[in-house]
């Protein structure tokens, strides 16, 4: 029988922010005023950002303006896609740009294969952005740029997932604004790195798993590749996230508030000023747990090299620079079983460092 969720506690955090702390760890950012356009309010969620990011590597967003009803349609078009038959899901099976359905994987990426870490227990349906037959991308292959796969017979499913997809992108355009002037920079100097960005659509159904046994988890222990990543309030808890001093922090439930984290791009664009945070999900909640995680990444041929305000004589940068897109297929073939024999760019040319390799 499960328990109610106890009430996140919210203690303030360092007065030169004004924020708002969930659980005494990860600040709460209101970007109400800022999609508004309220004077000052851009420069008050730019230094909010600026010490989650330099403290946590994790948010909660409110004020976001995503309508409830459109996250509630999407969760329930997950539990829709999930519930059909599995040969229906295998109908749209996951390809060599990462798109379709994709089965709970027979063994753990290496790094969690590693630590004796059993596969994650989850199946995912990815989408990415939607293109036409005769898109140039599309014709050409290029790796990433392919058409979605959709299911047969799931009325209204392709609709609703769309429109979230398309509200999200459009929020995370603003808030790229945030993240620029949280890096000291004017608040269009993102603006070219994200003209056609990536955007993946991940929905994902966790089964229940053993909480005695902690070799196994719903997703092994892991940070995002990207940019930014937006899960939108789920009542089934199951994400913990790795703080800074070794603790495990279940992630509590904040009615109406994204949780938003940083992957490994956003660590090596800022020559790590900003961190790219470990995180899990152990679905013990005695039910099926769905998520529906959202990632917004920079174009496919953007040069990652450490940004101007994030270097100095004393702080030279600590990465080569490297495209995007070599990077995400790097990445890709690193964690996803179907892509292990890709041929993609080496890890010494990627030079991905200690936290996009580590063990947790």
């Amino acid at each position: 029988m499960q328990t109610a969720a106890p009430t996140p506690s919210i203690s303030p955090a360092s007065p030169e922010v004004a924020s708002t702390m969930i659980g005494g760890e990860i600040p709460l950012i209101d970007v109400a005023d800022y999609l508004a356009g309220v004077p000052g309010a851009a420069e008050r969620a730019a230094a909010q950002l600026r010490f989650a990011f330099e403290h946590v590597g994790f948010y909660y967003l409110a004020g976001h303006g995503v309508p409830a009803s459109l996250i509630d349609s999407t969760y329930e078009a997950a539990a829709r896609f999930h519930a059909q038959p599995l040969e229906a899901k295998l109908a749209v099976k996951v390809d060599e740009h990462n798109i379709g359905y994709m089965p709970i994987a027979q063994k753990a990426p290496p790094n969690a294969a590693a630590q004796g870490k059993k596969p994650s227990q989850n199946e995912a349906y990815f989408l990415r952005r939607e293109r036409a037959t005769d898109d140039p991308d599309v014709v050409s292959q290029r790796r990433f740029h392919a058409m979605n796969k959709w299911p047969a017979d799931l009325p209204g499913f392709r609709e609703t997932t769309l429109a979230y997809m398309n509200t999200l992108e459009t929020l995370c355009r603003k808030l790229v604004r945030l993240y620029a002037l949280a890096l000291d920079l004017p608040d269009t100097f993102l603006d070219a790195c994200f003209a056609k960005p990536h955007l993946i659509l991940r929905m994902s159904r966790y089964p229940m798993i053993d909480g005695a046994d902690e070799s196994v988890a719903s997703l092994v222990p892991h940070t995002d590749s990207g940019f930014m990543t937006l899960l939108p309030p789920n009542k089934v808890q199951g994400l913990s996230i790795l703080l800074p001093d070794g603790r495990w922090m279940d992630a509590p439930h904040v009615e109406g508030a994204f949780v938003v984290n940083g992957g490994d791009i956003l660590h090596r664009w800022t020559n790590e000023r900003f961190l790219s945070t470990p995180h899990r999900v152990r679905n013990v909640s005695g039910q099926l747990r769905y998520a529906i995680p959202f990632f917004f990444d920079p174009d496919h041929d953007t040069m990652i090299e450490c940004l101007p305000s994030c270097r100095s004589v004393d702080q030279p940068s600590k990465y080569p620079p490297i495209k995007f897109g070599d990077y995400a297929l790097w990445f890709a073939a690193q964690r996803y079983e179907h892509l292990e024999r890709t041929k993609a760019p080496s890890m010494a040319e990627i030079a991905p460092g200690a936290r996009a390799s580590g063990r947790w």
